[in-house]
């Protein structure tokens, strides 16, 4: 097994330490309000050796970002191992709508989702890759699960991609806008979550169920 020099380790131990500085300041003061110099600051390093290891604060935002899709990717594996049983296909949907409303609805998502928002025009190509590695692989394994469901006629979506995107607007709609508008961080309470989970599911099932 190669040996890593120690030199790397200290390099990447003050990498790792410069992007959870950085995730901090830009979720707390936003793109403008955080510099390089309040970055070094939390990681207790030298100016210079932020920028021995970024560039430039753009550089270093785009990768604050980008790590942080693991969140929304997880989504992905909440997708995929919904709906095991299609004995109960009411029950396996309110209990995927109730974890994918919690996952989304989390302060620290809330607030990346925010900051993505605020700068997607002047960094148009990290808003995209943010949305198409995290939320929209989400959609499109939740199309492919209805789908799968159509076809053992246990749902009748002809376009599941547009299923898929009702059934989130129906999970999320009131929420997240509620978040997004007013500036909240704190957490929406889970009998909230629940409740419009459950309604979402209600709803759905009206429109795309079987009779």
């Amino acid at each position: 097994m190669p040996v890593v020099a120690p030199e790397l380790n200290r390099s990447a131990r003050k990498r790792k330490l410069i992007l959870d500085a950085a995730t901090q300041a830009f979720l707390s003061r936003g793109y403008d309000g955080t510099s390089m110099d309040d970055v070094a600051a939390l990681a207790a390093v030298s100016k210079p050796t932020v920028y021995k290891h970024f560039a430039d604060k753009e550089r270093l935002f785009y990768e604050i970002v980008l790590a942080t899709t693991d969140p929304m990717s997880e989504l992905f594996g909440l997708v995929a191992d919904a709906f095991p049983d299609p004995d109960d296909l009411e029950r396996d949907l309110r209990a995927f709508a109730r974890k994918f409303i919690s996952a989304l609805m989390q302060p620290d998502v809330l607030r990346l989702r925010r900051l993505v928002i605020a700068n997607a025009e002047r960094f148009p190509e990290m808003g995209r890759a943010w949305y198409e590695h995290g939320f929209e692989r989400a959609l499109a394994a939740l199309a492919n699960q209805f789908q799968r469901l159509t076809e053992l006629q246990l749902l009748v979506a002809d376009d599941p991609e547009m299923a898929a995107n009702h059934f989130v607007g129906l999970l999320l709609w009131i929420p997240i806008n509620r978040v997004m508008f007013t500036g909240a961080t704190d957490a929406t309470s889970d009998a909230e979550l629940i409740r419009h989970a459950d309604a979402a599911v209600r709803v759905f099932l009206r429109a795309y169920g079987r009779a």
